[in-house]
């Protein structure tokens, strides 16, 4: 056999047994994060998240229809699944093209035994990649990441496909076909263009006689590529297009889209005089350049399908992309703000003027209006620096309190440069790049998300080299149990790492041409990405999916290193033995190694939680609620399980995050699924752009502090007001509306609460329920406005519901709101104990799901566990309330349906966690067993919670003191709860009712339910 026939013959059976991996271990469902948006997306082809995905939707809704059958999400991370199985099959042709140059240089056909060493680089490379972390992760869910890492991979060996052939004639296609793979890969994502400057260097060193001027050059012209591609073509292409049809709409009286039509047909035809002057002229490079182009631009197309499917107005409809302006805004992530690289400020600084950039347009009923100037901060020179790296001063996500933390500043202290590249290098490049490295190729201590500098204990790389280890992070064999066994506990023993070094060192002195492609590649898809996300601290997640490109690169290098080591044998024994030899201990001691280490925590084939946790958030509403959402994983769920799985579909889902934004509001106008309009009180003009993005609290001396307003009124008639007597002028000129007073009132119709299920029975209905804006809130946003707007124009109608309890905190009416299950509903009730226990037991008892928790050796991830968590809480709630009724036998019944629903064996009741989280809602658990007199329960929870906390305590008593230091934060916890566990078992063993509260007076019955931040930074 050939050595092309044998090539493809084992890169097939590799990516089986990818394909194979990938498909035994999926999703059941969707998965938390991104995936319920993107599966609902690509459902009912819908318009997700900016930049949007279009290919991705298009793509996935055609494996709905070969495989969705009664499972869509099935579908879609099938997709996944064999994306990334095919990405192993062209990473495995890359080494095998890569081994080939070094085995058999000079394009000779290798032999026999040099065919069998090149094939089990390929094998040993590929396979490490199919079991490494961070790939692993992203091939089992219907995200994004797993067909974008399949483009990287196909652009990547088309170039090397394109040097085999280079010398024939017409070999330029595979040029363009890349560029056409690119444009494409735009629509489900940019990670592809990273490839652009490896691609330019083995075109260089193929076309030219390389020199190192030369090599210098061919990467600053691929940077440049890599820009204008970025740039030209995908921004300014659509930018112009915006504007050619505004001009065209708002000036020539045309209708919507002339102008954006015109434009790529007036492009269209630059560019095929282009090729005809071109070919005249014999000039090449400037004819494969244009063809690079517009095959680019015929794969970026596929966006045209976002504007349609936006004017349909789906049920997902992020941005609003029903036009060619808003896509200028929805391509370039305007909703997610903009941040410094080159130069930059500090996050101390304050702006001290704000100037104008550009005019916004919004879509009107027949042209284009505008919305005002976009405005840029100014911030004083002293508080500018280059390359800034702590530049974040919002607060909302602690980013700015993070920066003191890891650089150890005082409060108002301001970074130095010294501060801001200690920042770069042990936190954006150590923490969010290296330790992701070496998770995937060293190996990983746990799946807690680490926060915060010396933190020895949470998601830290270890090697399985206890002397390495334990110098690093202290005594691992001390480590609580609960952790110490986590699934996630992987140790590789630097094998792979030690080979992916070997096999780049052996590539550098063999082929030093292509050690520079595979390292722009490692680079550029790696610690580029660093460079440009400038990400602060505080991430709501570990971003690690982000680097995969650079992983495959290292795969590549994994590879060679059979190579290396067959090198070394052969000195000791013949080729044949060498081969065998090199082959069988690499494939042991890597991916064999990696699959067996990683396959526990990887396997989510049987995990439902999304699913179930959004049925239970929606289960919990009344019919036809309203429920505000606050994050990711309150909110992403619930829109997959409306969408694709028809849960519930009269419940309007709304998130708090997303409400600060015009379109987003304008969509509540209309009817969507079971759910009718939400009146805003406020018309589309009155929010449009900048408008009311916030109010300021200015009280009026004819306006009495202490009286109560109606809210409905103030909303509607002073601060939806244009009058200038309900504005107030700011710093540069601006006039903004402003709220005269603080305390409000809600009308309450007792007939209609009564008659529509909004209180029950036995309820006292309060005449009004007062609404207090906090003192110590002087401003609201427009998320915040648009909130009391919709609760006072809905005037008791529809249930209002929450995800959270402190979103009604924060707007002053804590105190009207009632657990009804996972949420919590807006109640007029004077006498509101807080629970509403006989619609909690109902839906408790019939409607909840554990997302197969109880299915024995199901793992859930710390995220996972986070839900759950606050499922088996709302059961702890309930059989409190029961116990508190005397009610003592059905709580223990409520009691024993969590307990069989969420597994020990899966979600432990004691477990280390960040501010011991995990334990604390644990302590709700125990609190209601004793309550409702469940000896045997109550012991049990009670006893794994004090072998965790002293395994705890004696962990961190062996650390050094400098480690100590660090983790003071978490001993401090771990003692106190300590204390009051043993307070709460003294008390209830010895009959006394006094209840431990913490410090700060909150009774440990009653835990912040937990939420995710919204994941700005997607």
């Amino acid at each position: 056999m050939n050595f092309n026939k044998v090539n493809n013959i084992v890169g097939w059976i590799v990516c089986a047994i990818a394909c194979s991996v990938y498909l035994l271990t999926m999703e059941a469902t969707a998965s938390l994060w991104d995936t319920g948006e993107f599966i609902s997306s690509v459902y009912k082809l819908q318009i997700p998240h900016p930049p949007g995905a279009p290919l991705f939707v298009l793509l996935g809704r055609l494996f709905v229809v070969v495989f969705g059958g009664s499972n869509p999400a099935i579908a879609v991370n099938i997709m996944s699944a064999l994306s990334s199985g095919f990405t192993i099959l062209f990473l495995f042709w890359t080494i095998t093209h890569f081994a080939k140059k070094l085995v058999s240089p000079g394009g000779v056909v290798p032999t026999s035994q040099q065919t069998f060493a090149i094939m089990s680089a390929g094998a040993v490379g590929a396979l490490a990649y199919t079991f490494s972390d961070s790939f692993w992760f992203s091939a089992v869910e219907g995200e994004v990441y797993a067909l974008s890492s399949l483009f990287t991979a196909v652009v990547f060996w088309a170039i090397l496909k394109w040097e085999h052939h280079a010398d024939d004639k017409g070999s330029d296609k595979w040029i363009v076909f890349i560029f056409f793979m690119m444009g494409l890969s735009i629509g489900v994502h940019l990670l592809n263009l990273l490839t652009i400057p490896a691609i330019v260097m083995v075109y260089y060193y193929k076309r030219y006689q390389p020199t190192a001027w030369g090599t210098f050059w061919a990467f600053i012209m691929g940077c440049l590529i890599t820009g204008f591609v970025q740039v030209v073509v995908i921004q300014w292409s659509v930018k112009l297009a915006g504007w050619f049809d505004i001009r065209f709409v708002n000036l020539l009286g045309m209708p919507f889209f002339s102008g954006f039509i015109f434009f790529f047909v007036f492009l269209g035809a630059l560019m095929f005089i282009g090729l005809r002057i071109a070919k005249k002229n014999h000039w090449n490079f400037l004819r494969l350049g244009i063809w690079c182009v517009v095959f680019m631009l015929m794969g970026y197309s596929s966006y045209i399908t976002t504007m349609i499917r936006s004017n349909a107005n789906p049920a997902v409809d992020m941005y609003n992309v029903d036009n060619p302006n808003s896509l200028v805004g929805y391509l370039g992530r305007d909703q997610y703000g903009d941040f410094p690289l080159l130069y930059g400020q500090v996050f101390t600084a304050s702006p001290v003027d704000y100037e104008q950039t550009s005019m916004k347009y919004t879509k009107g009923e027949k042209s284009y209006e505008e919305v005002g100037y976009d405005i840029k901060p100014v911030y004083a020179a002293e508080d500018m620096m280059l390359f800034p790296r702590v530049w974040d001063a919002s607060n909302d996500q602690q980013h700015a309190d993070f920066y003191r933390d890891w650089l150890g500043l005082a409060d108002g202290e301001k970074p130095g440069m010294g501060d801001n590249i200690k920042f770069f290098f042990g936190y954006q490049l150590n923490w969010m790049y290296w330790r992701y490295f070496m998770w995937n190729f060293a190996g990983k201590q746990n799946d807690l998300q680490g926060f915060g500098p010396g933190n020895v204990r949470d998601g830290n790389w270890i090697s399985g080299i206890a002397p390495i280890d334990n110098l690093r992070l202290g005594n691992q064999d001390t480590l609580p149990d609960s952790i110490k066994h986590n699934k996630a506990n992987n140790k590789l023993f630097f094998l792979p790492l030690l080979l992916g070094i070997l096999g780049a060192m052996y590539q550098y002195f063999a082929n030093r041409r292509d050690f520079i492609v595979a390292g722009l590649l490692f680079f550029f898809t790696g610690l580029a990405i660093v460079l440009y996300l400038n990400q602060a601290g505080n991430q709501p997640r570990e971003r690690d999916y982000a680097y995969v490109g650079s992983f495959y690169a290292f795969a590549i290098w994994i590879g060679l290193g059979v190579l290396q080591i067959r090198e070394w044998l052969m000195k000791k024994a013949g080729e044949s033995v060498s081969n065998m030899s090199a082959a069988l201990v690499c494939l042991l001691a890597v991916p064999v190694l990696m699959g067996f280490q990683e396959w526990d925590d990887h396997d989510r084939s049987k995990k439902v939680l999304a699913r179930d946790l959004a049925k239970d958030y929606l289960e919990s509403c009344p019919p036809n609620a309203i429920l505000f959402t606050y994050g990711d994983n309150d909110t992403y769920p619930l829109w997959y399980a409306q969408e694709v799985e028809g849960i519930r579909r009269d419940i309007r889902v709304i998130n708090n995050s997303l409400l600060g934004i015009d379109w987003y509001i304008n969509q509540l106008r209309y009817k969507v699924n079971e759910s009718d309009p939400i009146d805003v009180i406020w018309s589309a003009e009155q929010i449009r752009g900048r408008k009311r993005d916030y109010i300021v609290y200015n009280p009026r001396p004819d306006v009495s502090q202490d009286k109560y307003y109606d809210l409905y009124d103030v909303m509607k008639n002073v601060v939806g007001s244009e009058d200038a007597a309900f504005k107030v002028a700011l710093q540069g000129g601006e006039t903004i509306n402003y709220l005269p007073a603080k305390k409000f009132i809600l009308p309450v119709d007792e007939n209609l609460v009564r008659s529509n299920g909004t209180v029950n029975q036995n309820d006292s209905v309060v005449s009004s329920v007062p609404v207090v804006i906090p003192e110590n809130r002087n401003t609201l946003l427009k998320n915040d406005l648009a909130i009391l707007n919709i609760i006072a124009a809905n005037k008791w109608k529809r249930p209002i519901c929450f995800t959270a309890p402190y979103t009604a905190s924060e707007l002053g009416f804590g105190n009207f709101v009632r657990k009804d299950g996972m949420t919590y509903r807006l109640v007029p009730v004077g006498n509101n104990t807080g629970i509403n226990t006989e619609w909690m037991v109902d839906k408790l008892r019939n409607k909840f799901g554990f997302g197969s928790a109880n299915i024995n050796g199901v793992y859930f991830d710390e995220e996972n566990r986070r839900h759950l968590n606050s499922i088996r809480a709302t059961y702890a709630d309930a059989a409190g309330s029961l116990a508190d009724q005397n009610r003592k036998d059905e709580a223990k019944q409520i009691l024993d349906i969590a307990d069989k629903g969420i597994l020990e064996v899966n979600m432990p009741y004691a477990m280390v966690s960040r501010n011991n989280q995990h334990n604390y809602f644990t302590f709700k658990f125990l609190e209601a067993a004793y309550k409702a007199g469940y000896k045997e329960m109550a012991e049990k929870v009670s006893r794994q919670l004090n072998k965790d906390f002293e395994q705890q305590l004696k962990y961190y008593s062996q650390l050094p003191e400098r480690k100590q230091e660090a983790m003071r934060n978490e001993i401090a916890g771990a003692q106190q709860l300590l204390q009051m566990l043993q307070m709460l078992d003294n008390n209830y063993k010895g009959g006394s009712t006094v209840q431990p509260t913490l410090e700060s007076g909150t009774p440990i019955g009653i835990g912040a339910q937990d939420s995710t931040p919204a994941d700005s930074g997607k």
